[in-house]
């Protein structure tokens, strides 16, 4: 029921009008490498005007014959374009009646700066964070609603953010070519070149920008420093709560998937060819909204749609992934810059409530848990591991005991761990043991009077919840979180998030010298010997080993070699 309030609250607020009330100069235009743009003012949390070109277009529309295609390159155009709205979100599991405006013509970007560029001045050259949005690949939006920029742009920053493809519209593959995939994640490669062609103008630097993104938005950044598509676009990266699970967020069998869908969309799926004529046929809104179809226990499994790793067909084709993710560490294939990464105190540890207050979940979860737990913790199915895997997660996190009130702490452990602390923790360990830069690694703990998650019936946020960290960088009015105040408590986190944010952006280091708002802390990064992580809480304190002896368990029953 929480769940579905929570839902049926962000469905509610997106759909109120956008008001930013942006104020129109008309001097406020910027020439780009493809035309001109007209932006608008609004005002930063301390007052600055913050220079806003929204609803850029960075590629054609993805429509038509361009459905399931890579991103393609926009033609130049004469006049002034308008960049004072939003544009759309993109398609999303939300009924068209209550999240608007959405439309399969989506890829639209935001650019947010306090100095542009003038005549007979000095180039601000400032450096530049591009973020991606979170949302399991299926759900949410860069609009400026939702990624308010109002607390970054007290910083001498140039923010980015960006639409990308979602759910099958975004990565739907058959493994074979016909149907490639990866389209979400070429999206966000195309705004990387957008802006390495156009962000000098903005007062930008090209060479100094930072990816960063939350949940699939972190898990993209580190599928980013995989790609042979990203080399030399960025030069820091900032992972947030990333879904990266055991698999490394891949889909090794996307023809299962596709199939599935085409099938419930009442398309034939005996060939590859065929599923893909049927979909390119049907609505746009049809393949996003019947993506709650593909659940396959209650609510899970919590991501449908996963990046794959494209054939090598030998025609030219530009390929977002060439190889396992692994095979890449372990010959040091990948992008190596500076990387802060880390999670919530609690992250989806709100999952559990759904189970342990519904009797019936409860007892076939744990009646069936060699059944329900590949599903709803994302790991292998039907073989002698998996069986394996499944009794030892039952009997560390559960005790081998049914499951009521009491399973509440464990099993909300056991989905916070599968879905984000797990693959989060292995990732920062094997990146901090084989990069020549630093990985900063954190616990976000701080439990604010707001949330993305309470308990039933109450206005008590449960615990330090996914997407908590969230509401302290970004304004996000769209789910009715409040403006963040001088005087209010949450506002020297928010504060104080933000500096040690925009410090990693400008130099790689999120504590580069002591600093009052950042309470004279220096944050050490972790080691293979040394599993530093920096606890932010009200006050900053360096701890060591996060979560270890649950991580132990993950290490055993899912080993690597490097």
């Amino acid at each position: 029921m929480a769940v579905q309030l929570w839902c049926l609250l962000f469905g509610v607020l997106v759909a109120l009008p956008e008001r930013l009330n942006g104020s129109h100069r008309d001097d406020l235009v910027v020439e780009t490498d493809l035309g001109r743009l007209r932006g608008s003012i609004i005002k930063s949390r301390s007052g600055r005007d913050i220079y806003s070109f929204r609803g850029v277009r960075f590629a054609k529309p993805p429509v038509g014959e361009l459905r399931f295609k890579d991103p393609q390159p926009l033609e130049p155009w004469e006049g002034i374009v308008n960049a004072t709205e939003d544009g759309y979100a993109c398609l999303q599991p939300v009924p068209n009646s209550i999240i608007r405006p959405s439309s399969e013509d989506c890829l639209f970007l935001n650019v947010y700066t306090t100095q542009l560029p003038q005549k007979g001045h000095k180039h601000p050259n400032r450096p530049v964070l591009f973020f991606i949005h979170p949302g399991g690949w299926y759900q949410f939006t860069a609009i400026s609603s939702f990624l308010g920029p109002q607390y970054f742009m007290d910083q001498d920053i140039v923010l980015v953010t960006a639409n990308y493809r979602l759910g099958a519209l975004g990565l739907i593959s058959t493994g074979d070519g016909i149907l490639e995939g990866n389209y979400a994640m070429k999206d966000q490669v195309a705004v990387l070149r957008w802006i390495n062609k156009n962000i000098h103008s903005f007062g930008g630097n090209p060479s100094s920008v930072t990816i960063g993104g939350y949940s699939v938005g972190g898990a993209s950044v580190f599928l980013h420093m995989l790609s042979p598509m990203t080399k030399g676009l960025f030069h820091r990266a900032i992972s947030m709560s990333a879904s990266i699970d055991t698999r490394w967020d891949i889909d090794h069998d996307p023809i299962a998937i596709a199939r599935k869908h085409a099938s419930l969309l009442g398309c034939p799926t005996a060939t590859s060819q065929l599923i893909a004529e049927c979909l390119r046929a049907k609505p746009a809104r049809d393949i996003a909204e019947s993506i709650g179809l593909l659940r396959e226990w209650a609510r899970d499994p919590i991501l449908k749609y996963y990046p794959v790793i494209e054939s090598d067909l030998h025609d030219g084709r530009e390929r977002y992934l060439t190889e396992e993710p692994y095979l890449q560490l372990l010959h040091r294939n990948f992008t190596q810059v500076p990387w802060l990464t880390g999670f919530t105190k609690d992250e989806f540890s709100w999952r559990a409530l759904s189970v342990t207050m519904n009797a019936t979940l409860a007892n076939d979860m744990y009646e069936n848990f060699e059944f329900v737990a590949p599903i709803a913790f994302m790991y292998e199915r039907g073989t002698n591991q998996s069986h394996h895997i499944s009794q030892e997660l039952k009997k560390f996190y559960l005790k081998n005991q049914p499951i009521t009130n009491t399973s509440l702490d464990g099993l909300g452990k056991l989905y916070a761990d599968a879905i984000i602390c797990f693959g989060e923790d292995r990732a920062a360990k094997i990146i901090a043991k084989i990069s020549r830069y630093p990985v900063y690694f954190y616990k976000f703990s701080y439990q604010g009077r707001y949330s993305f998650f309470y308990i039933p019936g109450t206005t008590t946020p449960y615990g330090v919840a996914h997407h908590d960290d969230l509401m302290y960088l970004f304004y996000i009015s769209s789910l009715g979180f409040p403006f963040f105040q001088d005087g209010e408590p949450e506002t020297h986190v928010s504060e104080t998030l933000i500096a040690m944010w925009a410090n990693f952006v400008k130099t790689g280091n999120p504590t580069p010298s002591s600093s009052s708002v950042t309470s004279n802390i220096t944050w050490e990064p972790m080691k293979p010997e040394k599993l530093t992580y920096l606890d932010i809480d009200s006050q900053l304190v360096l701890k060591e080993n996060l979560y270890q002896e649950r991580m132990e368990v993950w290490s055993r029953l899912f080993p690597y070699q490097l």
